[in-house]
């Protein structure tokens, strides 16, 4: 049974790199996320064998190159843009309409004026 902890390269997976510890970020911050240090996670294909945990490098689709710490492997994307608001829940569809209605009534337009 293969390691589900070691990738072997060329294996899709992520990593994690710091950018700014909480010493460099802004001071225009709230303070709980001031104290934080500023992350991002990156997927990409590695380019050597490496565990969780370790520090690990990534091809990424564009091809850029990022050194962090190896986080998963085969990892998905789970991601969210939040609950629909419920003001701007109609607007395409409203729009799609006054689109319509401006095209047939614009000259020249077939049935318009």
């Amino acid at each position: 049974m293969p390691d589900t902890r070691t990738a072997q390269p060329g294996s899709w997976v992520e990593v994690e790199c710091t950018l700014l510890e909480p010493a460099d970020r802004s001071k225009n911050l709230p303070p709980d996320t001031a104290e934080q240090p500023l992350r991002m996670w990156v997927k990409g294909f590695l380019q050597t064998e490496a565990e969780i945990g370790q520090q690990a490098m990534v091809e990424t689709i564009t091809g850029r190159r990022v050194i962090g710490t190896l986080t998963d492997i085969d990892p998905g994307y789970f991601h969210t843009f939040g609950r629909p608001i419920p003001e701007l829940a109609h607007v395409g569809r409203d729009l799609r309409e006054r689109l319509a209605a401006y095209r047939a009534a614009a000259p020249g337009a077939k049935g318009g004026a």
